[in-house]
């Protein structure tokens, strides 16, 4: 039998920085990897729409409706799937949502209708459903609040780097597969960039622990300092974890999130049109749309250290909603493409750096229970936005033929995300 009295001792002479710092690197790669890969998914039907609506004879204001479609599917199921992910485990119901998306997004490649479009962006957005509030909750599982912002960083990062590096590599396949076997590049983009989300599925099922007790990983004394300190920050659970659903606090959250998100989806899924609206070819305008998410990747790894290391939160978080929709609106009226590329680079840089420090924020708010489908229940909520952001502008481009006053709306979003957490926080 152990000696029960030395391991608190134990415990305490571990140094916890070493711990998050092992943690962080055994699964923040793979669960970044396959967010990577689910945001690359997502939002390559901004690239292929370069090609396939004309093909296809897609409208704007339908391209932009069908592709937010997504997100209805992906609402619909992400708190169910948060909950089942609880019960049967992460190692198993991660590694189901990743083949399933794969196969559906690969059959995105087959679509022959409006109505095949549609119902395909409803399965996929139903197939990815619960990944990415899934992998969230799964982080607090592992990493203490004082650490969180970090770990959750190097997570949500795939968003930025999801769109610096699918834009480059869509660009290319659309460019250097187009005719290949008779079939046009937009076809073989779906396809091609489907098959890495097939592979990390099964790469998780076989490595990814469900808690720390079954982190072999880490000495007997470094589970035991994790498995105390995370015990200490919990609060009692009554299990009711449903009542998130009717809580103000994740209604008001979730409303905050969907502002926060709605300049980065319409940005998403539009960027590559509007940069070839500036009369860059198909292959250029992959590097170009690229420059924004790489400096909006360096811009929230340095965001969330800035947050680890002093706090608030609310500030964090309102401030890069600022900067984002300040970046929007520049772009609005830059007089020239160079100036607009700027404006839409400080765009980006607010528009990605605020998510760590939301989700942190809203980890804390909600706590350990309540985060269960909290998480699922904001993200939802603010996932509608992937809907509404992406149709806007499409509207908007629709009737007035430009995408000028369509940033100007998108910019709406973020700042009254502002306003909510800033005033939330003086109640």
């Amino acid at each position: 039998m152990t000696d029960t009295l030395a391991r608190p001792e134990a415990a305490a002479m571990v140094d916890g920085e070493r711990v998050i710092a092992k943690v962080g690197w055994r699964l923040a790669p793979l669960l970044m990897a396959g967010f990577l890969v689910a945001y690359l998914d997502r939002v390559n039907v901004g690239f292929a729409a370069l090609t396939m609506n004309k093909e296809m004879g897609f409208s704007p204001e339908f391209f932009g409706w069908a592709a937010g479609v997504f997100f209805i599917g992906y609402c619909l199921f992400e708190a169910p799937s948060n909950y089942i992910m609880h019960r049967v485990g992460a190692r198993i119901w991660l590694a189901r949502i990743m083949v399933s998306w794969g196969l559906i997004a690969a059959a995105t490649a087959f679509v022959w209708s409006e109505n095949s479009f549609v119902a395909l962006r409803f399965l996929l957005g139903a197939a990815e459903a619960g990944y990415a509030p899934g992998a969230i909750l799964y982080l607090t599982y592992w990493t203490p609040a004082a650490q969180r912002a970090r770990i959750l960083s190097a997570f949500l990062v795939a968003v930025p780097l999801g769109s610096a590096i699918g834009s480059p590599v869509s660009g290319v396949i659309m460019t250097l597969m187009d005719g290949a076997a008779g079939i046009s590049g937009w076809r073989w983009l779906y396809f091609i960039e489907a098959l890495p989300a097939m592979a990390l599925g099964l790469i998780c099922y076989f490595y990814l622990p469900d808690r720390p007790a079954q982190a072999k990983w880490l000495a007997d004394d470094e589970r035991e300092w994790l498995e105390t300190t995370l015990r200490r920050e919990a609060a009692p659970q009554d299990e009711n974890y449903w009542r998130a659903l009717t809580d103000r606090r994740t209604l008001a959250l979730g409303v905050a999130y969907f502002g926060a998100v709605m300049a980065l989806y319409g940005l998403s899924f539009w960027l590559p049109q509007i940069i070839k609206g500036f009369g860059a070819s198909i292959l250029a305008a992959g590097f170009l749309a690229a420059i924004p998410y790489v400096c909006g990747a360096t811009a929230m790894v340095l965001w969330s250290r800035s947050l680890d290391r002093r706090g608030g939160a609310v500030g964090h978080t309102a401030l890069a909603c600022v900067i984002g929709a300040l970046g929007l609106i520049a772009a609005a009226y830059a007089p020239s493409h160079f100036l607009a590329m700027i404006a839409l680079t400080i765009a980006a840089i607010g528009s990605v750096s605020v998510l760590p420090s939301f989700w942190t924020l809203c980890t804390l708010t909600l706590g350990p229970a309540d985060a269960v489908v909290g998480v699922a229940v904001v993200n939802s909520i603010g996932n509608l936005s992937g809907l509404a952001g992406p149709w806007l502008v499409g509207l908007i481009k629709g009737a007035s033929g430009e995408f000028s006053h369509a940033l100007l709306a998108l910019a709406v979003g973020p700042l009254l995300t502002a306003l909510l957490v800033m005033r939330r926080a003086r109640r």
